[in-house]
């Protein structure tokens, strides 16, 4: 059973659960208020990790849901680990408002100096590819030839810089949105002029190079805590909505789950390349704890990096072959982190 956590005035922060429930306020000390906070916008999302911080003994954790509510800046927030798994896909879903209560609750909480996993400047990193490819290059990591473009005006020029073929997406997105390749100069323009032409939600479309990978597949770095947990590689044959969860919310024909899930996700076995403590140093730099990092390898051996999955999520076809679970990593991931919050506070 999931619970809610509300911020509103009078009541100052409370738990909120099911209908039927009693609603609990935070009282006592800040020891005893402790607690896993679980941030998110999609509860479809949630199950595996539920299930495997219910399997490591973590009590008490609370998924607390945004996309509405009040934040009271005379209260504080309440104590425990904050686990931020907002998605940038997040308005497909009709939660326009996620994203930016996020924002406004992490720099809430930071300013309390509350324990966030995945914090306020990593959020920015999960909300804009451009944010993730400025950063990937000053870092010295290799990305696919990017434009930027706001608005659509400029498109058609902007993409004739660009040799054939190439791909489009969008800046704000996840689960492919935006995706397509394109042959020709003169598809495009036809595409930009047309009712099929996909605005993205911050009007930012990227033009970006085909790579030509020897073999259709990228690969997936999985990181929790610092760590390097597995990788698993995706056929690219069907595309690019390449949502690794069982419960999936692409709204077409494409969806990993099931047989198709084994055909498209398998572990990428004695996986052992020195980009995994790039992908490391990389996340200590910016402070991000969990994510999966995507490359594509090019035909004369280049690894681009070209998308950082700060609210990742697992397969069950993976998971059953991998050495470690990525839920059940997290679980004891987030339980450490607690224990050394009550610690600090004891």
């Amino acid at each position: 059973m999931y619970a809610q956590i509300a911020a509103g005035r009078g009541g100052g922060v409370c738990i909120v659960v099911p209908a039927g429930s009693a609603v609990l306020p935070v009282s006592g000390s800040r020891l005893a208020a402790m607690q896993i906070h679980v941030i998110h916008e999609n509860p479809e999302w949630l199950p595996p990790f539920a299930e495997a911080l219910d399997a490591e003994g973590v009590v008490p954790w609370r998924a607390w849901s945004l996309g509405e509510g009040v934040l009271d800046f005379d209260e504080a927030p309440p104590a425990g680990v904050f686990w931020s798994r907002m998605s940038a896909s997040s308005h497909t879903r009709g939660h326009d408002a996620a994203k930016d209560h996020t924002r406004a609750v992490l720099s809430w909480l930071e300013a309390h100096g509350r324990r966030v996993v995945n914090g306020r400047r990593v959020l920015e990193l999960e909300m804009s590819k451009v944010d993730q490819l400025t950063a990937l290059q000053a870092f010295g990591l290799p990305t696919p030839r990017t434009i930027a473009v706001v608005g659509a005006r400029d498109l058609r020029e902007q993409a004739r810089r660009l040799p054939l073929p190439f791909i489009t997406k969008h800046n704000q997105g996840g689960k492919g949105l935006g995706v397509r390749r394109f042959d020709g100069y003169e598809a495009f323009e036809d595409y930009v002029g047309s009712e099929e032409f996909e605005e993205p939600v911050d009007h930012i479309t990227l033009l970006q190079e085909y790579v030509e990978a020897p073999q259709p597949f990228i690969t997936r770095v999985e990181v929790v805590g610092g760590r390097f947990l597995y990788a698993l590689r995706a056929d690219t044959t069907h595309g690019f909505q390449l949502c690794p969860a069982d419960v999936c919310t692409v709204h077409d024909d494409f969806c990993p789950t099931g047989q198709h899930a084994a055909r498209v996700f398998a572990l990428r076995e004695g996986f052992d390349d020195p980009i995994v403590e790039r992908y490391l140093a990389f996340a200590r730099r910016w402070g991000i704890e969990i994510a999966g990092f995507e490359f594509i390898e090019t035909a004369d051996g280049r690894k681009l990096t070209y998308d950082i999955n700060t609210n990742t999520n697992y397969n069950s076809v993976v998971e059953s072959r991998a050495p470690r679970s990525g839920p059940r990593e997290i679980a004891r991931f987030l339980a450490r982190a607690l224990e050394q919050e009550q610690r600090q506070a004891a």
